[in-house]
Formats: C-alpha cells, sequence, structure tokens
C-alpha cells in the first residue's frame, strides 16, 4: 500500500467500513461523533483527505461515504480484527467437525457447511487433490462381457471408482491380470503415477489386448486428474443482501454460481495455509467484479484437505469471515495431531 494512514485517519476508516458492513448505508460524519469521541467538523475533513486518497467515494444520491475497493484493501490488509467470533459459534464448530467421517472430502464438506452456517455467506469448496494420495488398493470387477469396474483406495481414505466399457469380450483371466500388475506397479505409489511410463510397463508385462489396457488406463486417468469435485453450500444466503436487490449484481451472481469453475479458478490460485482474499476487480475476472472471495486451503499435517471459499458482495463482514476460517482451521490442526481424522 503506498499511502501511510495516520492513527486518526486509520481509526475513522476503520469506522466507516465497519458501519458500512453493518448497514448498507452511506455513513456521515454524524454518524461516527459518539463513537470516535471527535467534532463532526474533524471527522469531515478527514473523510475528505480520505476521499480525495481514494479510500473513499461519495454516492451521488447521498452525502455520506462508502468506502472504495482500494479502502476495503487497505481495511483487510492493515486494521481487520480476527477475534470476531462468539463461544457459541466456537461450540458450533466444534460439535460439527465432531463428526466422524470416512475421508477427507467428507470432512472438506463438512467444513464447507459449517462456514456458511456462521458466517451467512455462500461457500463454495474444492475437494483434495488426489493426486499426491498414496494408493493402498486397487482391483478390478468383471459386471459383463465387455464392461469392467475399478477401484482405487488411497491412504486417505478416498475411494475412486469408475465404470469402464470396451468393445470386446474380456475373461476374468485378463481381469486377474489386470488387478494383479496395477497392484503390484501402484500400491505405495502416489496416484499420479498412472502415466505414460506405466502404461509402458503394462505393455511390456501383459498379455491382454493393447486395446484393452489403453482403454483402462485412459479411464483411471480421467477419474484421477478429473475428480476435484467442487462442494456449494448456502446459495440462497444473499438475496436478501442490499446488493442483490439490483438485477444486474444478482444475475451475475446467479452466473457465477452456475459457472462454478470460475471461483475455482480464483481458489486454485491462492497461497496454501494461508488465508487469501481477493476484492471486486482483483479477481480479474469481469463477472466477479462485484464480489469479495476470501479462500483459505487446508494443508493440515502436510495433508490437503481442500480449499474453501466464501463469496459475497464487497460488503463482506471480513473480520468475522477471517475469524471463523481461522478457528476452523486451528480446530482442523489439533484434531489431525490428536489422530482424530
Amino acid at each position: 500500500m503506498s499511502e501511510e494512514l495516520d492513527k486518526r485517519k486509520k481509526k475513522i476508516l476503520q469506522a466507516i467500513i465497519e458501519e458500512y458492513i453493518e448497514t448498507a448505508e452511506p455513513v456521515s460524519s454524524g454518524n461516527l461523533v459518539e463513537e470516535l469521541n471527535c467534532s463532526s467538523a474533524t471527522i469531515r475533513n478527514e473523510m475528505a483527505e480520505l476521499e480525495k486518497i481514494g479510500f473513499l467515494e461519495k454516492p451521488h444520491t447521498s452525502a455520506g461515504r462508502v468506502p472504495s475497493q482500494k479502502g476495503y484493501r487497505y481495511y483487510v490488509d492493515e486494521l481487520v480484527r480476527d477475534d470476531k467470533i462468539s463461544k457459541k459459534e466456537m461450540e458450533i464448530i466444534r460439535d460439527r467437525l465432531e463428526t466422524r467421517v470416512n475421508d477427507l472430502e467428507e470432512l472438506t464438506k463438512i467444513a464447507t457447511t459449517t462456514l456458511s452456517e456462521i458466517t451467512h455467506y455462500t461457500t463454495i469448496a474444492i475437494a483434495p487433490d488426489v493426486q499426491n494420495h498414496t494408493i493402498i488398493d486397487i482391483k478390478f470387477v468383471l459386471l459383463g462381457s465387455r464392461v469392467l469396474m475399478a477401484v482405487i483406495l488411497t491412504d486417505s481414505g478416498i475411494i475412486r471408482e469408475s465404470i469402464i466399457k470396451f468393445d470386446e469380450d474380456i475373461t476374468q483371466e485378463q481381469v486377474d491380470d489386470l488387478t494383479f500388475l496395477f497392484k503390484n506397479k501402484l500400491v505405495g505409489k502416489p496416484l499420479e503415477t498412472m502415466n505414460g511410463p506405466l502404461e509402458e510397463f503394462i505393455m511390456t508385462e501383459m498379455k491382454t489386448g493393447i486395446n484393452i489396457i489403453k482403454k483402462v488406463i485412459e479411464e483411471i486417468n480421467k477419474i484421477i486428474v478429473d475428480s476435484q469435485k467442487i462442494y456449494l453450500d448456502g446459495a440462497n444466503k444473499v438475496v436478501d443482501m442490499p446488493e442483490f436487490k439490483k438485477v444486474d449484481v444478482a444475475k451475475d451472481f446467479l452466473n457465477v454460481l452456475d459457472a462454478k469453475d470460475l471461483v475455482a479458478d480464483v481458489l486454485n490460485t491462492g497461497m496454501a495455509d494461508d488465508i487469501n482474499i481477493y476484492i471486486g476487480e482483483e479477481t480479474e475476472k469481469e463477472e466477479l467484479k462485484n464480489f469479495s472471495i476470501v479462500t483459505f486451503n487446508h494443508l493440515v499435517e502436510g495433508r490437503d484437505i481442500g480449499t474453501i471459499g466464501i463469496i459475497g458482495p464487497t460488503r463482506m463482514d471480513y473480520s468475522k469471515v477471517i475469524s471463523v476460517m481461522k478457528y476452523i482451521s486451528k480446530k482442523l490442526n489439533d484434531d489431525f495431531k490428536k489422530g482424530k481424522y
């Protein structure tokens, strides 16, 4: 941030942004006199300075001020609190995350739902990237003369299945060969091992037809590479917010939710194990210019448990969102260290 604000300007900017987040109404000097213990004239002068350097904007229909994108950015970088979470909310998070899960994807879904429940924003999450997870079992089941099911189990408990259809008959003997060879080559290795060298190995070691082998590897690759699942929760949470009374903003939001990959792209660009905040045009995506996205990529004990993001208006309660995200992250880390997952 090029500008450095003095203590009074920081206090006034913080008060304006938090008042605007709370009320969705432009903030005038009179709103802040009691809170800041300053005269109205002093506050007006400081507000004029903050507007001059681009931290505040003046709507045409009001004498008050609202934060600019630049103002929000300064706020989240320098002024935001991370303790805006109640004991009751902590209890809810602890209760939700105590739920027994079979795999990390299920844990991601629970964390996503909990985050939406407490913040009242829409959450979008990307399930863990399984390519680096270790294979502990792989098997093939013949479902018909030309239909095969492949099942892969990883060390995180995540199961990947694929139904493979062939243009020629396959026998149980060929299926047994597939299971034996794939297990020998893949068990104990990361899923990303499923690539060109594996195909070459199988081709040279196996008597099964080349077309069958190629088809199996192709289909398994699909469930590995294209398997990052996207979860959405709380899509209805924002419809009553003032911003969404504008038809164009509401339409943009619905389009974003319909094309979840837009937000997924943003989620995938964040730094691992850190909270990342994108305000309005910072995403460089036209469809997201009216929204803010806060993301967190959870790496717990070196294990990827997915990336969770919150999407809402730029008038987002960043303090609440960050506080809740940090507490969920702490709880997950503590529980992993205790061996609960």
